[in-house]
């Protein structure tokens, strides 16, 4: 079993509807040999939490049962976000290849979405699934803009957009105005979307309609901390985003109502465990996790397909 490290957690309640949140007087972190952690994903089938060390091309795998980190994929393509989709099959953003892929049970590999109108992605960076199976992921271009989380290249697209695959492989752009599209999330009842812009440091929200059309609604919340990254729910709808700090909480109307403090810049999160409890972090070079008093958010019934 790999040794553990322990932290105080820190909280800092900034609403008082905040107070209701608590877990672990300490924080645990599985793993600190890492460059720069991305992409966590907990396989409940496996009862193990994948994540990328993208500029060491690498897949790392903590088991849950041991305790244990061994290297699961290298070389992985530059991975960086990742899912677990109804299925239990792993779909992978790979900044190297600059595309979406999907592990499926007998070991192979299925290319989801690698073109848009024949010309390739910059470097898929996130990616979520809803209730129809479409995979929808956010594209900026940090895999080319240099050879540290991928391979430097010319775009060859007209920006950094979002995408939606749907089940039968049709791709869709959903929306072309974000600098630098990053993590994204829906409300369980796949209502709402919302999708971190990055380079402009702020957290904006849509409306979904019952085709999967967006409705801009603007900007949700300006990150106080560096800047925004990959981005959660818990079941009470409240929002959970990666930043320099740590973990940002709000509203979905934007409020912050607190902060869960980490010593490291955060770059994603999940939550995983038999109840859905355990809130697992990507940070610079570790990863972080404590048992919470909330549960991650579960899908319901989203809108028709379109």
């Amino acid at each position: 079993m790999n040794p553990v490290e322990r932290i105080p957690t820190r909280w800092d309640v900034l609403d008082e509807r905040f107070q209701a949140v608590s877990g672990d007087h300490m924080v645990q972190r599985l793993f600190d040999g890492g460059r720069w952690l991305e992409g966590p994903a907990y396989s409940a089938a496996w009862r193990c939490l994948l994540f990328s060390d993208i500029p060491n091309d690498r897949v790392v795998r903590w088991d849950e049962v041991t305790g244990r980190c061994d290297v699961f994929q290298t070389p992985a393509g530059y991975p960086n976000g990742r899912t677990i989709d109804r299925l239990g099959r792993v779909v992978t953003c790979e900044h190297g290849h600059r595309r979406v892929t999907r592990a499926e049970p007998d070991g192979s590999l299925t290319v989801v979405a690698d073109r848009w109108r024949g010309k390739r992605f910059n470097s898929p960076n996130d990616v979520v699934e809803t209730s129809d199976g479409s995979l929808w992921f956010t594209d900026p271009s940090y895999g080319i803009d240099s050879d540290y989380e991928g391979h430097r290249a010319d775009p060859e697209l007209d920006g950094c957009h979002v995408y939606r695959c749907s089940p039968d492989g049709r791709v869709k752009r959903v929306a072309d105005d974000f600098l630098r599209p990053n993590g994204l999330a829906f409300s369980a009842d796949e209502r709402r979307l919302f999708i971190v812009d990055t380079r402009r440091r702020h957290l904006r929200h849509f409306d979904v309609g019952p085709d999967w059309t967006l409705r801009d609604r603007g900007v949700l919340a300006e990150c106080d901390a560096g800047s925004f990254d990959g981005i959660r729910l818990d079941r009470e709808g409240r929002l959970w985003v990666a930043a320099h700090d740590g973990l940002h909480c709000f509203d979905q109307e934007g409020t912050l109502l607190g902060k869960l403090r980490l010593p490291e810049i955060c770059s994603n999160l999940t939550f995983g465990g038999r109840k859905r409890n355990l809130l697992f972090v990507t940070a610079t070079t570790s990863v972080y996790s404590l048992a919470l008093n909330v549960t991650g958010a579960g899908p319901t019934t989203g809108p028709a397909t379109g």
